[in-house]
């Protein structure tokens, strides 16, 4: 009797972790698979036909925005250093030559194909001016990157011939703010060593950028011109003229134990008054005879006191100065004042029309004033004062810096808009005037007609 072969068979083992078959999960996921179908074709069908033109025109944009990219980045890694040697006098000669042969062919002009053929040869000629590669090594040295506005500021470019052949005359161009320093850079061997010192005139405060410095080599004609970058910009910071003041600054409030305050504290230095001991209360601040006389503890009470802020305003708005040099001098001023309370330690805060400059140091509020500018669409002297006075309304004092057209009863509206407990002095700057200080209710209105008059004013500041 024949037996029929045995099939081996498997059943699906159980899960460990669920206790269900392999068999019995992957109908699981196949049927969640199918829900999600299901869910993503009813979600679909409930979408409106604008949302549908609107989806698909979303992203046809971004196909075309991807394409656009992908289009600038060819034409900027291609064309772009193709055609950039090309000067305007180029074009027109490249521009001329085309026209010339085409319009020579067309009409059968033999002079205009003569043109034409003149032009491509130039063009064939000014190329063979500009292909190959210089390999230099140069360094852009400032002797000073911060100098005083008046005073002449020097620079060095040190040339390296970094090519194991001979290089080619060059010129070598160094922009300095809008001008530009152009020198010619002779025929070099390999090793050699070019250098060359320039002065860059300082006559109004500003932040000029000197460099990049870059090679040029272009034809004779002017039709096409390369220019190689071989260093990073420098700033070179012109600060405005300051002037020394005495080493106590008189008119700072240079006071150890700070401006007093109206809340009370239980430890500081002025004492406010007396009251009855809590448990807590230090017994360092126990007033023994007091208590010997009451009959019970009681203890010293302090007004808070807080360290003294210098705070500096700049209006910048051009409608309060009656000369561009009054603005230059308001700017030396405030930097007098500024560096003077830097060396002695004191809070300082710095607000112009345009905003806060920093002040941490001496050197940094110098720089940040050679970049100030007008301001011509910001607001004026009272729109500052107002200013000063919601961003530092703990500023024990106050010093306003503007021009001419700032009149005392400007002043007045100002002081109003300040804090009570502030000091408030306006130096008001006027062309040719004599320094002279006038009272207007608790302002110090300080008029003068130069930085060099500081000193004698603020002597004057510490007798009122």
């Amino acid at each position: 009797m024949t037996q029929a072969p045995a099939r081996a068979t498997s059943t699906p083992a159980p899960d460990p972790d669920t206790g269900t078959s392999t068999g019995s999960s992957t109908r699981t996921a196949t049927g969640s698979a199918s829900d999600t179908t299901r869910l993503r074709r009813a979600v679909e069908r409930e979408r409106t036909p604008m949302q549908r033109v609107r989806d698909r025109i979303v992203g046809e944009e971004s196909v075309v925005a991807e394409g656009a990219a992908r289009a600038s980045a060819w034409l900027r890694r291609v064309v772009w250093p193709a055609i950039e040697p090309i000067t305007g006098f180029g074009w027109a000669v490249l521009v001329g030559t085309v026209a010339s042969l085409v319009a020579g062919l067309m009409l059968g002009w033999k002079e205009l194909i003569v043109i034409g053929i003149a032009g491509a040869l130039l063009l064939l000629a000014a190329i063979a001016f500009i292909i190959g590669r210089n390999r230099y090594r140069i360094e852009l040295d400032l002797a000073y990157t911060r100098v005083v506005v008046g005073e002449r500021a020097l620079g060095r470019i040190e040339i390296h011939s970094a090519s194991q052949k001979p290089l080619l005359p060059a010129t070598i161009e160094v922009p300095v703010g809008r001008a530009l320093a152009s020198f010619h850079l002779p025929r070099m061997q390999p090793g050699d060593v070019h250098e060359d010192v320039f002065a860059i005139p300082t006559s109004r405060r500003t932040i000029l950028q000197v460099g990049p410095v870059r090679s040029v080599r272009g034809d004779p004609v002017g039709l096409l011109r390369r220019q190689v970058k071989w260093t990073d910009p420098v700033e070179l910071f012109v600060h405005p003229k300051t002037v020394q003041l005495d080493e106590t600054a008189p008119g700072l409030i240079r006071d150890l134990e700070g401006i007093t305050t109206r809340d009370l504290t239980n430890s500081d230095i002025a004492f406010h008054a007396l009251r009855d001991y809590v448990a807590g209360d230090d017994r360092r601040y126990i007033h023994w005879k007091s208590s010997a006389r009451t009959g019970q503890l009681m203890v010293r009470q302090f007004e808070q006191t807080r360290r003294s802020v210098l705070a500096l305003g700049l209006s910048t708005s051009i409608d309060d100065y009656a000369d561009p040099l009054e603005f230059e001098t308001a700017i030396s001023i405030l930097g007098s004042l500024g560096i003077q309370a830097v060396r002695d330690e004191m809070d300082l805060v710095v607000q112009t029309s345009r905003g806060t400059l920093p002040a941490t140091t001496g050197k940094r509020l110098l720089d940040a004033l050679s970049g100030v500018d007008w301001s011509p669409r910001h607001d004026r002297f009272l729109d500052l004062a107002a200013t000063i006075a919601r961003q530092h309304a703990g500023a024990s004092v106050i010093m306003l810096h503007a021009g001419a057209t700032i009149d005392p009863a400007l002043v007045r509206r100002a002081r109003t808009l300040l804090p009570t407990q502030a000091r408030v002095i306006v130096f008001t700057v006027v062309k040719g005037a004599k320094p002279r200080l006038q009272p207007i209710g608790d302002v110090a209105l300080a008029t003068l007609g130069s930085v060099s008059d500081l000193p004698r004013i603020m002597r004057g500041v510490a007798l009122q």
